[in-house]
Protein backbone atom coordinates (compact mmCIF):
# COMPACT_ATOMS: atom_id res chain seq x y z
CA UNK A 1 0.00 0.00 0.00
CA UNK A 2 1.09 3.59 -0.64
CA UNK A 3 0.97 6.60 1.60
CA UNK A 4 -2.02 8.37 0.03
CA UNK A 5 -3.69 8.84 3.42
CA UNK A 6 -2.86 11.53 5.98
CA UNK A 7 -0.79 9.95 8.75
CA UNK A 8 -0.02 13.16 10.65
CA UNK A 9 -0.28 13.41 14.42
CA UNK A 10 -3.51 14.65 15.95
CA UNK A 11 -2.69 16.17 19.34
CA UNK A 12 -4.65 19.22 20.53
CA UNK A 13 -2.50 22.37 20.74
CA UNK A 14 -3.67 23.15 24.27
CA UNK A 15 -2.62 19.69 25.44
CA UNK A 16 0.85 20.11 23.91
CA UNK A 17 1.21 23.51 25.58
CA UNK A 18 0.13 22.09 28.95
CA UNK A 19 2.53 19.14 28.70
CA UNK A 20 5.43 21.41 27.79
CA UNK A 21 4.76 23.82 30.65
CA UNK A 22 4.37 21.02 33.22
CA UNK A 23 7.65 19.42 32.15
CA UNK A 24 9.49 22.76 32.35
CA UNK A 25 8.13 23.35 35.85
CA UNK A 26 9.26 19.90 36.99
CA UNK A 27 12.75 20.40 35.58
CA UNK A 28 13.15 23.75 37.35
CA UNK A 29 12.50 21.98 40.69
CA UNK A 30 15.24 19.39 40.11
CA UNK A 31 18.27 19.57 42.40
CA UNK A 32 20.81 19.83 39.55
CA UNK A 33 23.10 22.63 38.29
CA UNK A 34 21.29 25.48 36.56
CA UNK A 35 23.15 24.98 33.26
CA UNK A 36 21.90 21.37 33.16
CA UNK A 37 18.35 22.55 33.65
CA UNK A 38 18.70 25.00 30.78
CA UNK A 39 20.02 22.31 28.45
CA UNK A 40 17.18 19.92 29.31
CA UNK A 41 14.59 22.66 28.84
CA UNK A 42 16.18 23.51 25.49
CA UNK A 43 15.83 19.89 24.37
CA UNK A 44 12.24 19.72 25.64
CA UNK A 45 11.36 22.89 23.70
CA UNK A 46 12.86 21.39 20.55
CA UNK A 47 10.82 18.21 20.97
CA UNK A 48 7.71 20.30 21.66
CA UNK A 49 8.23 22.44 18.56
CA UNK A 50 8.83 19.35 16.42
CA UNK A 51 5.75 17.58 17.79
CA UNK A 52 3.60 20.63 17.23
CA UNK A 53 4.88 20.88 13.64
CA UNK A 54 4.06 17.22 13.00
CA UNK A 55 0.58 17.68 14.43
CA UNK A 56 -0.32 20.19 11.70
CA UNK A 57 1.68 18.76 8.79
CA UNK A 58 0.88 16.08 6.24
CA UNK A 59 3.83 13.71 6.44
CA UNK A 60 3.79 12.74 2.75
CA UNK A 61 3.61 16.13 1.01
CA UNK A 62 4.88 18.44 3.74
CA UNK A 63 1.80 20.62 3.31
CA UNK A 64 -0.39 21.73 6.17
CA UNK A 65 -2.95 19.05 7.00
CA UNK A 66 -6.74 18.95 7.30
CA UNK A 67 -6.60 19.62 11.03
CA UNK A 68 -4.63 22.82 10.49
CA UNK A 69 -6.98 23.78 7.65
CA UNK A 70 -9.94 23.62 10.02
CA UNK A 71 -8.19 25.96 12.44
CA UNK A 72 -6.96 28.43 9.82
CA UNK A 73 -10.16 28.45 7.80
CA UNK A 74 -12.30 29.28 10.82
CA UNK A 75 -10.01 32.18 11.79
CA UNK A 76 -9.86 33.59 8.25
CA UNK A 77 -13.60 33.26 7.76
CA UNK A 78 -14.39 35.05 11.00
CA UNK A 79 -11.87 37.78 10.11
CA UNK A 80 -13.45 38.26 6.69
CA UNK A 81 -16.92 38.27 8.19
CA UNK A 82 -16.03 40.82 10.85
CA UNK A 83 -13.79 43.17 8.90
CA UNK A 84 -15.23 42.62 5.39
CA UNK A 85 -11.89 41.30 4.14
CA UNK A 86 -11.69 39.64 0.75
CA UNK A 87 -11.41 35.85 0.99
CA UNK A 88 -11.56 33.07 -1.59
CA UNK A 89 -11.55 29.38 -0.76
CA UNK A 90 -10.16 26.95 -3.34
CA UNK A 91 -10.59 23.17 -3.49
CA UNK A 92 -8.80 21.16 -6.17
CA UNK A 93 -8.03 17.54 -6.81
CA UNK A 94 -6.02 15.40 -9.21
CA UNK A 95 -8.07 14.09 -12.13
CA UNK A 96 -8.32 10.30 -12.51
CA UNK A 97 -5.93 9.76 -9.61
CA UNK A 98 -7.27 6.26 -8.98
CA UNK A 99 -6.17 5.31 -12.49
CA UNK A 100 -2.64 6.45 -11.68
CA UNK A 101 -2.58 4.24 -8.59
CA UNK A 102 -4.12 1.29 -10.42
CA UNK A 103 -1.83 1.56 -13.45
CA UNK A 104 1.48 2.62 -11.93
CA UNK A 105 1.14 1.69 -8.25
CA UNK A 106 0.67 3.59 -5.02
CA UNK A 107 4.31 4.64 -4.82
CA UNK A 108 3.83 6.46 -8.10
CA UNK A 109 0.65 7.97 -6.69
CA UNK A 110 2.60 9.23 -3.69
CA UNK A 111 5.21 10.74 -6.02
CA UNK A 112 2.48 12.52 -8.00
CA UNK A 113 1.00 13.94 -4.79
CA UNK A 114 4.39 15.33 -3.83
CA UNK A 115 4.90 16.90 -7.26
CA UNK A 116 1.49 18.56 -7.21
CA UNK A 117 2.13 19.85 -3.68
CA UNK A 118 5.50 21.26 -4.77
CA UNK A 119 3.94 22.97 -7.79
CA UNK A 120 1.22 24.49 -5.61
CA UNK A 121 3.75 25.91 -3.15
CA UNK A 122 5.73 27.40 -6.01
CA UNK A 123 2.67 28.90 -7.70
CA UNK A 124 0.69 30.51 -4.90
CA UNK A 125 1.80 33.47 -2.80
CA UNK A 126 3.64 33.05 0.48
CA UNK A 127 0.63 34.61 2.20
CA UNK A 128 -1.66 31.87 0.83
CA UNK A 129 -1.78 28.54 2.66
CA UNK A 130 -1.95 25.26 0.75
CA UNK A 131 -3.35 22.21 2.54
CA UNK A 132 -3.62 18.54 1.78
CA UNK A 133 -7.32 18.15 2.40
CA UNK A 134 -7.37 14.36 2.12
CA UNK A 135 -6.43 11.73 -0.46
CA UNK A 136 -5.85 13.52 -3.76
CA UNK A 137 -7.80 16.61 -2.70
CA UNK A 138 -6.17 19.90 -1.69
CA UNK A 139 -7.35 23.27 -0.41
CA UNK A 140 -5.96 26.80 -0.68
CA UNK A 141 -7.03 29.78 1.40
CA UNK A 142 -6.53 32.94 -0.66
CA UNK A 143 -6.56 35.85 1.76
CA UNK A 144 -7.26 39.41 0.60
CA UNK A 145 -8.36 37.94 -2.73
CA UNK A 146 -11.67 38.10 -4.56
CA UNK A 147 -12.77 35.94 -7.49
CA UNK A 148 -11.44 38.32 -10.14
CA UNK A 149 -8.03 38.39 -8.47
CA UNK A 150 -8.03 34.60 -8.10
CA UNK A 151 -8.52 33.83 -11.79
CA UNK A 152 -4.92 34.42 -12.89
CA UNK A 153 -3.11 32.38 -10.17
CA UNK A 154 -5.61 29.52 -10.37
CA UNK A 155 -5.36 29.25 -14.14
CA UNK A 156 -1.58 29.55 -13.93
CA UNK A 157 -1.52 26.65 -11.46
CA UNK A 158 -3.88 24.54 -13.58
CA UNK A 159 -1.72 25.06 -16.68
CA UNK A 160 1.44 24.32 -14.69
CA UNK A 161 0.06 20.91 -13.72
CA UNK A 162 -1.23 20.29 -17.24
CA UNK A 163 2.28 20.74 -18.67
CA UNK A 164 4.16 19.06 -15.82
CA UNK A 165 4.80 15.77 -17.69
CA UNK A 166 5.91 13.98 -14.53
CA UNK A 167 8.43 11.19 -15.09
CA UNK A 168 8.31 8.10 -12.89
CA UNK A 169 10.42 5.00 -13.57
CA UNK A 170 10.94 6.01 -17.20
CA UNK A 171 7.21 6.61 -17.71
CA UNK A 172 5.86 10.07 -18.53
CA UNK A 173 2.63 10.55 -16.61
CA UNK A 174 0.40 13.41 -17.71
CA UNK A 175 -1.87 14.70 -14.99
CA UNK A 176 -4.41 17.48 -14.66
CA UNK A 177 -6.36 19.06 -11.84
CA UNK A 178 -9.93 20.25 -11.48
CA UNK A 179 -10.41 23.40 -9.43
CA UNK A 180 -13.40 24.82 -7.61
CA UNK A 181 -13.45 28.20 -5.87
CA UNK A 182 -15.88 30.39 -3.99
CA UNK A 183 -15.50 33.95 -2.76
CA UNK A 184 -16.83 34.98 0.63
CA UNK A 185 -19.82 37.33 0.37
CA UNK A 186 -22.18 38.67 3.02
CA UNK A 187 -24.90 36.16 2.13
CA UNK A 188 -22.64 33.29 3.24
CA UNK A 189 -23.40 32.90 6.92
CA UNK A 190 -20.80 30.39 8.08
CA UNK A 191 -17.58 28.68 7.04
CA UNK A 192 -19.30 25.37 6.29
CA UNK A 193 -21.45 27.07 3.67
CA UNK A 194 -18.38 28.59 2.01
CA UNK A 195 -16.66 25.20 2.01
CA UNK A 196 -19.74 23.51 0.56
CA UNK A 197 -20.00 26.02 -2.27
CA UNK A 198 -16.31 25.69 -3.16
CA UNK A 199 -16.81 21.93 -3.16
CA UNK A 200 -19.84 22.26 -5.45
CA UNK A 201 -17.73 24.29 -7.87
CA UNK A 202 -15.11 21.53 -7.83
CA UNK A 203 -17.70 18.89 -8.65
CA UNK A 204 -19.00 21.01 -11.50
CA UNK A 205 -15.45 21.25 -12.87
CA UNK A 206 -15.08 17.48 -12.68
CA UNK A 207 -18.50 16.67 -14.06
CA UNK A 208 -18.14 19.06 -17.01
CA UNK A 209 -14.93 17.61 -18.40
CA UNK A 210 -12.21 18.08 -15.76
CA UNK A 211 -8.97 20.06 -16.13
CA UNK A 212 -10.78 23.35 -15.61
CA UNK A 213 -11.42 26.04 -13.03
CA UNK A 214 -14.99 26.75 -11.95
CA UNK A 215 -16.03 29.62 -9.70
CA UNK A 216 -19.21 29.20 -7.68
CA UNK A 217 -22.09 31.31 -8.86
CA UNK A 218 -25.47 31.75 -7.14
Amino acid sequence: MGENTDMSFNIPDNLLDEIQQNIENLIRDFNVPEENKKEVIKQINYIYTRTKYLSITDDLTGLSNRRYFDNCFEKEFLRAQRYKNKLTLVIFDIDHFKDVNDTHGHQCGDYILKQVAKAALQTFRKTDTVFRFGGEEFAVILTETNINQAIIPLERFRKTIETLATEYQNNIIDITVSIGACEYVDSIKNKDELLRKADEALYEAKNSGRNKTIFYKE
